[in-house]
């Protein structure tokens, strides 16, 4: 009798995209109404990690790449794309390979939750995680960052170790 249990990748893969769609968009409700107006530090952790609403209408860290409706909608057709390639790589990982599953769930929802973002608003993505140590400054992010962050280091090591298992005839 066949297992009805659900392949490891699922199992990795759709809790943590769920998981970060959903924080993702509560925190950055919580940052709107809780954070307003924009650009104001509100400490949290000293002056090490503070909360700053901020909107960002560019790309990852803050890059610009224009403006008005033809910026952005080229911004979700982008981001469209990637979640396309990311489901393809998704479903044709092995059932066994949870790791690439966590992988791929981490970005999947991060980029989820950014393009939900950049379509509720023209404003830009809301962002309030303000890091700094002395007067270095890292970029303002969110938890859909920190998911596409995460899970790309993931996803580098997890293919990094598929080549490297494939190169020496290894199964990954």
């Amino acid at each position: 009798m066949p297992s009805t249990r659900p392949p490891r990748k699922a199992l990795a893969f759709w809790p943590l995209a769920i998981l970060v769609v959903v924080a993702d968009w509560v925190t950055k409700s919580l940052a709107v109404a809780y954070l307003e107006p924009a650009h104001i530090p509100h400490p949290l952790i000293g002056t090490v990690v503070q909360l700053t609403l901020t909107y960002n209408p560019g790309t990852a860290f803050g890059i610009p790449v224009g403006s008005g409706d033809a910026a952005r909608a080229g911004l979700v057709v982008v981001v469209l794309i990637a979640l396309v390639i990311l489901f393809g790589m998704y479903r044709n990982a092995t059932p066994t390979d949870a790791w690439l599953g966590a992988a791929l769930g981490l970005v999947s929802g991060g980029a989820l939750g950014n393009l939900i973002d950049r379509l509720r608003s023209t404003r830009g993505v809301v962002d309030f995680i303000d890091v700094r140590f002395g007067t270095w400054h890292f970029w303002t992010f969110n938890v859909a960052d920190a998911g596409v962050s995460v899970g790309a280091v993931l996803l580098a090591i997890v293919l990094w170790h598929h080549d490297k298992a494939r190169t020496s005839g290894r199964a990954p």
